[in-house]
């Protein structure tokens, strides 16, 4: 059962996309979009927002939740933690409990990763505590697990990690055709990842009602914590919110999607309360 976890996180970590080629000619790196950063990453004074996602299994079998926060260091404007957390659902939990945490602090317009900070508790006695410093002016990452010694490792550039990757595309500014880099420390080292706008089109049926989308595709040239077999797609809001009210990623049987269901916070200068009271997947 430990490939249910494996499958589970890599669906809500949006740099586990496929392992494919990139194009000769590397695209520029990524810069926030300065009106995205204000309407949709902590615009307002609390720059709070909370999503939770039901993850659902080729067939719409609910096998886990996913809830993600963000929220502005108090009196600090460009400092943000990201948590995550991620939990089985149902009889998962009898073969194989999950409920692993993780915290993200990112700081300056790029939101760039300064600390990390993850808990895992997987199984009947699997637990793991990792602690990441990003010193992005000295180009270092340091890493411990645990009790074990700690690494270091040296990287050609600032770099995100896959929690602050995700929130910092959501405030690119897209045009057709016309890809960008988000750099990556994964696998030990730093990746130029490729993230492409693949198509603008609409979605009927979301927690938001009927919404114009931005197809999202990252690609990548290593594996991340878990192997894939296909891509991964992020439907983002096309409007100031850039919400991800979905998240889709193809595995070695079938495939699985993580759908908004609750969205709280601020974003686009209004506040959100918004909750899905009947759930389709798996027939509740």
């Amino acid at each position: 059962m430990a490939g249910f976890c494996a499958t589970l996180y890599c669906v809500l970590v949006l740099f586990f996309g496929v392992t494919g080629a990139v194009a000769a000619e590397t695209p520029p790196l990524g810069v926030p979009d300065s009106a995205l950063l204000c309407s949709a990453y902590g615009g307002d004074e609390s720059g709070d927002e909370t999503f939770r996602y039901d993850v659902s299994w080729s067939g719409g079998i609910k096998i886990g939740e996913l809830l993600l926060r963000i929220n502005r260091i108090a009196r600090d404007q460009d400092t943000f933690e990201i948590h995550a957390r991620v939990t089985d659902y149902g009889a998962f939990r009898f073969f194989y409990p999950v409920d692993d945490t993780f915290v993200t602090q990112v700081q300056g317009e790029d939101r760039l990763p300064v600390k990390y900070e993850v808990e895992q508790k997987e199984g009947r006695s699997y637990k793991a505590h990792r602690l990441t410093h990003y010193d992005q002016e000295g180009n270092l990452v340091h890493y411990r697990k645990n009790d074990e010694p700690e690494k270091q490792y040296v990287v050609a550039g600032r770099v995100h990690n896959e929690f602050s990757s995700f929130f910092f595309t959501r405030v690119l500014p897209f045009a057709p055709g016309a890809s960008l880099v988000v750099p990556t420390f994964a696998d030990d080292k730093r990746h130029e990842v490729v993230v492409t706008p693949r198509e603008w089109t609409h979605l009927e049926e979301t927690l938001l009602g009927p919404v114009n989308v931005i197809e999202v595709l990252p690609r990548m040239t290593f594996k991340g914590l878990y192997d894939k077999s296909g891509d991964t797609v992020i439907w983002f809001t096309d409007d100031g919110c850039r919400v991800p009210v979905r998240i889709r990623s193809k595995i070695l049987i079938g495939s699985l999607t993580a759908e908004l269901v609750s969205y709280q916070g601020s974003s686009c200068g209004r506040r959100w309360d918004l909750e899905k009271k009947v759930l389709k997947i798996n027939g509740d």
